[in-house]
């Protein structure tokens, strides 16, 4: 089982998941992360650590954000590995929560 990043994520982008992350699984696109399901080892430690509750286990991810397993795992081989907190964008808390992000999404 992998963990998966979720729409949350969208234009929040907090990293301190990735600090946690003892395999460095997390891959950093321009305005959100995304986990490698093949890294992956399903510690659970970064499921804690998100602040926007973006992150969930494979098996319980939303049925309405399920399409985030295929998208996690198409673009984590094409951003690179993050393995170090960097900062947020600033304006990430009037994100947090807002529906329908996924248009926003910058490949």
């Amino acid at each position: 089982m992998t963990h998966v990043v979720t729409e949350n994520c969208i234009n929040c982008k907090y990293t301190d998941c990735v600090e946690v992350c003892p395999v460095d699984c997390f891959h950093g696109g321009p305005n959100m992360l995304v986990i490698d399901p093949d890294e992956c080892i399903d510690c659970t430690l970064c499921v804690e650590e998100c602040p926007v509750s973006a992150i969930f286990p494979e098996e319980e991810v939303p049925p309405d954000q399920e399409h985030f397993l295929e998208l996690n795992r198409q673009l984590a081989p094409k951003w690179p590995v993050l393995a170090k907190k960097i900062p947020e964008p600033e304006d990430a808390k009037q994100w947090d929560g807002v529906p329908g992000k996924l248009a926003l999404l910058r490949r």
